[in-house]
């Protein structure tokens, strides 16, 4: 994103100084992508560390996500009164198609990109992106952008903190759990950075929360009062009511035996505020290859911003979804070797979304965990861990010790693995022909790998050394797509 911003910023006649913590060194593989950029007379490097002289000398920073807005230079720069803005905010000044905006701790990559394929679906331009990987600014200016194009976003909650305008026409809190506490105080505050996405919203546009999940349910009684109405989506059999207007009102979506049901989505608030009967969807769960409960709960949310907004019609959702299958590096197959089947979930990156990919495995299994710790508890591990048939559990990693620590008593095997090839064969080791090996490491990957992908591209070279081993068509023995 930083480079698309620099970009951007040029074409529209600003002088950029770009700076970078990395050395000229450190950037050699970057700079080619650079020097175009360089020969407009419009571009200064400033590498090396940020500059509270460079940074209070300018008009206006575009701060990227990472960069924590406690480091000194950007707190004198705020001091000098110079504004800090960041690339989805700037980039959102430009755009007037409709914006759908997901966050939550997990679940917002699938979402997003259910979500953009049932934009394609419509025929209507879209754009699909965001914190998924393709900077908002590359759709300024292109049809998907216009007011006939649908634009369709992830928003990490350090994205969320420098949005000031951003105004979705459909958004949602997926949920919330511990994650990202080495930056955030507290879970309250990191909890205040998602609400963001609900702020400049129309009274009757389309908000979508989970009703399973009683921090985000807390967290918008906070922001937005527990009477502004939204759509609720769980996984369970009945749908809570909110009050709109006096009425106790159920709208949103839940499961009903072999079905996802939609209720009042049809026509969004607008027609539940008229006083007719809310009209119910159905579609058939048999259709769709995702699976497990919390695809269930991604399905409904993406179900419900499309269809709640206007934005799609059922004939359109249900196309789009029966032909959409699990993103790379969360829950996919990567391959089989003596009957036991592995299964790279290296996006799993904090404990709640390794949770919620086990629960329910269908098969006996071998947890790969471990990297960097966040900061968070990994006692409901342990609880899901025994709760089903688990074989063992191989730790890797600096966090090895926290998580064996956690794991102390469980009635399985804790194994220490210094490499993910030696995870991956001490984890064979435990299997039975039928068993899975599941790399869901709870934690983040930049102690022993650049990042998720590239600890998913090793576990797939690891597994395609096995004896026999046979990959699935989405991978090559060269490693995975990221």
């Amino acid at each position: 994103s930083g480079l698309s911003v620099v970009r951007f910023c040029i074409e529209r006649g600003a002088r950029v100084v770009a700076c970078d913590d990395r050395n000229e060194a450190a950037l050699a593989k970057a700079l080619p992508a650079i020097s175009p950029l360089l020969s407009t007379g419009r571009l200064e490097l400033a590498l090396g560390g940020l500059r509270s002289d460079v940074l209070c000398g300018v008009d206006l920073i575009v701060c990227s996500p990472g960069v924590p807005p406690t480091r000194q230079p950007l707190v004198d720069a705020r001091n000098a009164g110079i504004p800090i803005t960041g690339e989805i905010e700037l980039a959102s000044q430009y755009i007037t198609a409709p914006i759908v905006g997901i966050t939550g701790t997990n679940g917002k990559s699938t979402v997003t990109s259910l979500c953009g394929a049932i934009a394609k679906a419509t025929s209507r331009p879209s754009f699909c992106g965001g914190n998924l990987g393709t900077p908002l600014t590359d759709a300024v200016g292109t049809a998907a952008g216009g007011p006939q194009g649908i634009v369709v976003i992830e928003l990490s909650s350090y994205q969320l903190e420098t949005c000031e305008s951003l105004s979705c026409q459909a958004a949602a809190i997926l949920n919330l759990t511990p994650d990202h506490l080495d930056r955030y105080p507290s879970m309250r505050q990191y909890g205040d950075a998602k609400a963001r996405i609900f702020r400049n919203m129309a009274p009757w546009s389309t908000k979508v929360t989970s009703a399973d999940d009683p921090e985000v349910q807390a967290l918008y009684a906070r922001h937005l009062g527990s009477n502004d109405p939204c759509f609720l989506f769980t996984t369970q059999s009945t749908l809570p009511s909110r009050r709109v207007q006096g009425r106790a009102i159920q709208i949103g979506g839940f499961v009903d035996g072999g079905d996802l049901v939609l209720r009042g989505a049809v026509g969004g608030l607008e027609a539940v505020l008229s006083g007719r009967e809310p009209v119910e969807e159905r579609y058939p769960l048999q259709e769709f290859q995702l699976v497990g409960r919390h695809n269930q709960a991604n399905m409904l949310a993406a179900f419900l911003l499309m269809r709640a907004s206007g934005l799609a019609s059922y004939e359109q959702v249900r196309r789009a979804a029966t032909t959409f299958s699990a993103l790379p590096h969360r829950m996919q197959l990567v391959g089989e070797s003596g009957g036991v089947a592995f299964f790279d979930d290296s996006k799993g990156t904090n404990v709640d979304a390794v949770v919620a990919g086990l629960a329910g495995f269908p098969r006996p299994l071998v947890l790969i965990a471990g990297g960097r710790d966040k900061g968070g508890s990994y006692e409901p591990l342990r609880k899901t861990l025994c709760e089903q048939t688990t074989r063992g559990v191989v730790v890797i990693g600096e966090a090895a010790p926290l998580i064996e620590q956690s794991l102390a008593g469980c009635p399985f095997p804790i194994l220490h693995a210094d490499s993910m090839q030696s995870a991956v064969g001490q984890a064979m080791s435990l299997c039975q022909s039928g068993d899975a090996v599941v790399l869901s490491p709870a934690c983040s990957s930049f102690d022993m790998f650049r990042d998720y992908a590239h600890r998913a591209a090793v576990f797939c070279e690891s597994v395609a050394s096995l004896p026999g081993a046979k990959l699935s068509a989405n991978h090559s023995r060269g490693g995975a797509h990221s």
